[in-house]
């Protein structure tokens, strides 16, 4: 039974709804030039790089240590080491959360392994004096107390001393969290000699400046030169005083770095002027790496060094060729199939992609200007996805055309009752897949929330394009005589159906 057609109330105008959607793809575009946006961040696993985590190290009773507060301040920390060596499009960002959060650093090209090792020391800088020296090697006799002051040599302190072994591979990676308060024992960094410690008498946090320079006159040296500010001035100048005059090794003050001993000077006269440089075979790249890295203070927490990625430039550029073939011979199947099935109606499906995939780039390329996107292998996995997302959105709408143009209805009439069929469906499903796409990015980690973020992007868009450029196009195509009349390559002739009813004309 054929069913009236009734006049089509509140038809759409296709042509105005295209031209607004033109001018939009148009602004976009010169947002895209004028913004400078020509390229496409790609994450590390697609141009090659060093991505390493850095976890806080908890030691017992510290739980509380670990505060977004502290991770935050560390993060800032790390990003301004990393700006200071110049390293472009560099990452640095928290995930996860409590006692179980990380610091993700992400440097591309060659040199990313060399930065990650120096952004994640702590840099925890300490002035102490030397109350004990010996050959880093175990020794089987302690120190005689009677030799060092009576209340910094404790027992404990000397068995520590005399155990100590500065050979051992693992007393060389230093610890950044020793107590300032207390005295300690440590090797120096070569691994040479090792130390009983007093108390830090002057801190890290009290230098105000620090920049590396080279002896001319001393054999071509690299140091580390040191201003410190007024209560650091004040110390320097005490603890200077008061070893002077002691006998060796205590008139020494040793400096140490994250538990180790990078030198340890013996003090001749007193230095009240609030400078300081610290030497120790320094090379050149070394001594510039220590001072960006005292510039900027010490990390809040000690990190130990997780999961490390290390992706060749080759290899990224392979699996980027991989992902865009991937991309692309879905494309090509989704062409084919629109074409041979829905024959004209499949040049909407065409044009639809097109559009979508136009809006998805230019939108790649503003993120990547504006918040730093960055486009991953799971990032392109979810375009992909987004692909079949968008092909089932508008063969939801045709086939709906086809269902009530079987019903008798004319082409014109089809196309606006079966959009309105169609689409509480096309959102519904969409909004399914933005929703699925929110929680995997809130509640997952690291390549997922690339996946998840690209596919409800991509979603979005494919909704926008339905509305502004499948609807309206489908609408003016309706109008032309090729396929208002059922011309058989139209896809909506007698023969698309699989029966011989022919197309309602529409008085």
């Amino acid at each position: 039974m054929s069913t009236t057609n009734k006049p089509i109330k509140n038809a759409t105008r296709p042509g105005r709804t295209l031209l607004i959607l033109g001018l939009v793809m148009l602004a976009l575009l010169a947002t895209v030039f004028i913004t400078g946006a020509t390229a496409v961040r790609l994450g590390l696993d697609l141009r090659g790089g060093t991505s390493v985590t850095l976890q806080p190290r908890i030691a017992p009773g510290d739980d509380g240590k670990v505060t977004t507060e502290a991770i935050d301040q560390a993060v800032s920390i790390i990003r301004q080491r990393v700006n200071s060596l110049g390293v472009a499009e560099s990452e640095v960002a928290a995930q996860g959360s409590g006692t179980n959060r990380q610091i993700i650093i992400s440097i591309p090209g060659d040199t990313g392994r060399r930065v990650v090792e120096l952004v994640g020391q702590t840099a925890e800088l300490r002035f102490r004096q030397v109350l004990a020296t010996a050959a880093g090697t175990p020794s089987a006799a302690p120190i005689d107390p009677a030799a060092t002051p009576a209340a910094a040599v404790t027992p404990e302190i000397n068995a520590q001393f005399a155990a100590l072994d500065c050979t051992n591979p693992a007393n060389l990676q230093g610890s950044g969290s020793d107590n300032a308060d207390a005295p300690i024992v440590a090797c120096d960094r070569n691994g040479g000699a090792k130390y009983i410690l007093d108390k830090a008498e002057v801190l890290g946090r009290q230098v105000s400046e620090a920049t590396a320079g080279i002896d001319q006159q001393g054999g071509n040296a690299w140091f580390v030169s040191l201003v410190f500010d007024g209560e650091g001035t004040k110390a320097f100048s005490n603890i200077t005083a008061r070893v002077t005059s002691l006998p060796s090794p205590q008139n020494q003050v040793a400096i140490v770095l994250d538990g180790l001993v990078v030198s340890a000077p013996r003090i001749n006269e007193a230095i009240p002027s609030g400078n300081a440089q610290i030497t120790g075979s320094f090379t050149q790249l070394e001594a510039q790496d220590l001072a960006n890295v005292l510039k900027y203070g010490a990390l809040p927490l000690a990190f130990d060094r997780g999961e490390v990625q290390q992706v060749s430039p080759t290899l990224g550029a392979d699996q980027l060729d991989a992902g865009l073939l991937a991309g692309l011979l879905g494309l090509i199947l989704i062409f084919l199939y629109s074409v041979l099935y829905y024959r004209g109606l499949g040049l909407v499906s065409i044009g639809s992609l097109i559009v979508a995939g136009a809006l998805v780039y230019m939108a790649f390329l503003l993120l990547g200007k504006w918040i730093g996107f960055t486009l991953t292998l799971a990032g392109i996995a979810g375009a992909i996805v987004a692909i079949g997302i968008t092909a089932d959105s508008f063969i939801v709408y045709f086939e709906r055309i086809r269902d009530e143009v079987r019903d008798g209805r004319s082409l014109r009439s089809a196309v606006e009752t079966g959009w309105t069929k169609a689409r509480r469906t096309i959102v519904v499903a969409d909004f399914v897949s933005i929703i699925s796409a929110i929680l995997l990015y809130l509640f997952a980690v690291g390549g997922v929330r690339g996946f998840a973020f690209t596919l409800g992007l991509t979603t979005l868009v494919d909704l926008i394009v339905v509305f502004f450029f499948t609807k309206p196009l489908t609408v003016f195509l309706a109008k032309l005589k090729f396929f208002n009349s059922g011309h058989a390559l139209s896809g909506v002739s007698a023969k698309s159906f699989g029966n011989s009813s022919q197309l309602t004309k529409e008085a």
